[in-house]
């Protein structure tokens, strides 16, 4: 993965006169950040108001979920990072293996006004910094009577113009998840979701690992539909591609990307303070904004274009968050499982 350096933008802060906690000295954080329209976001709205802030610089090293999880265990609690973004469900993984720092809520200033639910625990070792759904998005000039439900992914007029998720990326799991709870399945039996998602893995044009892949088919007209992030989707909206994000009638899944500090950070303290400034009420909103991400501090209120991508009201209301405890001791056997049946 290449590593890219933001540049600090403010010389290092007296102690004690920033919000978020000052250093002296400026220093390097290593943060595993998720690329393209994501990392555009962060940028803009995360980094540059942590650097500001603190003086130090961030440096990103790119990739998914699954690769920071992959990552963080491989160093077995000496890990080059200092902060990584991942799935909550992944989240729970390393913690349960024991490679996450625990978070100290107490030094986190704007705890307060983040939901309660955004925090693994009362002794937390992640931290979810925005809710994100997958959601069917299609291209409005080749799609005309546009799918409401899941169901509809299977109607054979998108054969060959139908991209879905591997099973290693978010979309790809909840989407195999959502069609097994259609089908009367339950996260200890994936029997009906893998029997109705291994036709659909085949009649699509790709099974997409990084979630900007998405981005480039559209615009080729390479697809015609997808199963993808409602964030993305807003992202690319914004850029020109002429899409629709649909939240299907059975409800979407609700994705809490997080942040955690994996075991062996040479900066924990910088990192605790990251992990805060992605919380304040204005780096939430500059990322809601720029991203259609969900926020979690309470204080943010959504324009009327954010609110038409992001969930709300009865879209909110109808998502589904799986277990991700579940969640984390099924995907070794769903993976090997994906391997077998799905994979092409």
């Amino acid at each position: 993965m290449d590593v890219r350096i933001s540049k600090a933008l403010a010389c290092a802060a007296m102690v004690g006169m920033c919000g978020w906690g000052g250093n002296a000295q400026a220093a390097d954080l290593v943060v595993g950040l998720f690329g393209g329209s994501f990392l555009d976001a962060s940028r803009e709205c995360q980094i540059k108001a942590f650097e500001k802030k603190t003086g130090a610089r961030v440096r990103t090293k790119l990739g998914s979920s699954a690769q920071f999880a992959a990552a963080v265990r491989a160093t077995g609690g000496k890990s080059d990072f200092d902060v990584v973004y991942l799935d909550n469900s992944l989240a729970t993984q390393l913690k349960n293996e024991n490679l996450l720092e625990p978070i100290d809520r107490a030094r986190l200033a704007n705890a307060k006004a983040v939901a309660p639910s955004a925090f693994d625990g009362d002794t937390p070792h992640y931290v979810s910094f925005m809710t994100g759904s997958t959601v069917i998005v299609y291209d409005t000039t080749q799609v005309k009577t546009p799918p409401k439900s899941w169901n509809d992914l299977a109607d054979p007029a998108y054969e060959g113009k139908l991209a879905i998720g591997d099973i290693s990326g978010t979309a790809g799991s909840q989407f195999l998840l959502a069609l097994n709870r259609m089908r009367g399945g339950t996260l200890d039996n994936l029997d009906a979701g893998f029997a109705a998602i291994a036709p659909l893995a085949k009649a699509s044009a790709l099974l997409y690992t990084q979630a900007d892949q998405i981005v480039s088919l559209f615009e080729r007209k390479e697809i015609a539909v997808a199963v993808w992030y409602s964030d993305r989707a807003g992202s690319a909206i914004d850029s020109g591609l002429p899409l629709a994000v649909v939240y299907p009638e059975e409800g979407a899944v609700g994705i809490l990307p997080s942040v955690a500090i994996p075991k062996g950070s040479k900066n924990p303290d910088l990192a605790t303070q990251y992990i805060d400034a992605l919380l304040s009420k204005e780096v939430q909103t500059c990322f809601a904004e720029k991203k259609y991400a969900g926020p979690v501090n309470t204080e943010v209120q959504l324009s009327e274009k954010a609110s038409r991508i992001v969930a709300v009201g009865k879209h909110f209301d109808e998502l589904w968050l799986p277990d991700p405890a579940a969640v984390a001791r099924g995907m070794p056997a769903w993976v090997s499982r994906w391997q077998r049946e799905v994979a092409r």
